[in-house]
């Protein structure tokens, strides 16, 4: 099953986005030079996080040669929903399987080929994790800190957390982590959160190696290094990690702990742009407005920094260059960014 990731309540307080700081991190160093040439100011204690409200559990891989062929499964993966259903139910009682009792618990956690409903899914999950399912736990967590489940605890999601971590479920050693930057149900320790990051790094989640990236480059909890840092922003980077794509590329524009590469920094700060990412779109316009990195495109940059002040980020110097530019290339300009300004808007009024 996939994990989804949002914003969510139980663990907001530890999202500073880069975004959130845009204003403050958007300013030109110097004449002439992009402003992404200073590295974005935030805390390197808090990390992005995933949305725990949201976040489903991955099932374990495909059948063995040892077990009977999991139509289950296969039927979940290609959106079959009810014949998932129908199979894992049989599964669990001819086979008492443990991995079609956490499928039941998300089909019913999800709505999916059934109606929504969040005290089977909890039942479900609950039974495969005292059968030691790593997946249930994770997901049983996830309905304890996004209130789903009755009573809700986040004491007991944070041991459910533990206990998925210590059986090697990334996902839950990432959001463990970032417990203990939030130091509230546990003392907080920036040693203990990258240990946890770590471990879900190694196995490939790219959110846990742009944490533990935040944390080596200021040094907190691990020793400061910028090398580190650089090298696991490029694997989250490369799994499409937007705010690893931003970081990186200012890593890659200013030659901090990778060699200096402007070209491939304007690439990845295109794909984060693209992407919404408002302070990617900025440091994108400084580029196209100097031509480093990127060939100098006027009506480019005066989209992206419409497009990024819309999402929140102000830069003067590219306001004076907008206006120093002929009426017609800040009208092409006006023109381009307006779908993605009216979208924002659209977002915004849908949310109020």
């Amino acid at each position: 099953m996939r994990v989804m990731r949002a914003a969510a309540a139980a663990l907001l307080m530890l999202a500073i986005s880069v975004g959130a700081i845009a204003s403050a991190a958007a300013q030109s160093p110097g004449e002439g030079a992009p402003p992404m040439m200073q590295p974005i100011a935030k805390p390197a204690a808090r990390p992005a996080p995933r949305n725990p409200a949201t976040t489903q559990p991955t099932p374990a891989p495909g059948p063995t040669a040892a077990r009977e062929p999991d139509i289950a499964y296969g039927a979940y993966q290609r959106g079959y929903y009810v014949t998932a259903f129908g199979e894992a139910t049989r599964r669990v009682e001819q086979l008492n399987d443990v991995k079609a009792m956490t499928l039941l618990g998300e089909l019913y956690s999800n709505g999916f080929g059934i109606k929504r409903d969040d005290n089977k899914a909890a039942e479900w999950y609950r039974i495969a994790a005292e059968r030691g399912d790593r997946e249930a736990m994770f997901a049983l967590a996830m309905l304890h800190f996004s209130g789903r489940t009755k009573p809700a605890s986040r004491e007991e999601g944070a041991k459910l957390l533990a206990t998925a971590a210590k059986l090697g479920q990334a996902s839950a050693a990432y959001d463990l982590g970032l417990l203990y930057l939030e130091g509230q149900l546990f003392p907080q320790d920036f040693a203990r959160a990258a240990a946890l990051f770590r471990s879900a790094a190694q196995v490939g989640s790219p959110e846990a190696q742009y944490a533990l990236a935040t944390l080596y480059k200021e040094g907190r909890g691990v020793p400061k290094d910028v090398v580190e840092a650089a090298r696991l922003l490029a694997a989250a980077s490369t799994a499409d990690n937007t705010d690893a794509q931003l970081e990186y590329a200012i890593a890659l524009f200013n030659g901090t702990g990778v060699a200096k590469n402007e070209h491939l920094a304007a690439i990845l700060l295109a794909k984060a742009a693209r992407k919404g990412n408002p302070v990617a779109q900025n440091r994108l316009a400084n580029i196209l407005a100097v031509g480093r990195g990127a060939q100098a495109n006027p009506v480019q940059a005066i989209k992206w920094h419409i497009i990024a002040k819309a999402g929140g980020v102000s830069d003067i110097p590219l306001d004076t260059f907008v206006q120093q530019q002929p009426p017609d290339v800040r009208a092409a300009g006006e023109k381009a960014a307006k779908p993605w300004v009216d979208a924002l808007k659209e977002l915004r009024q849908s949310r109020s």
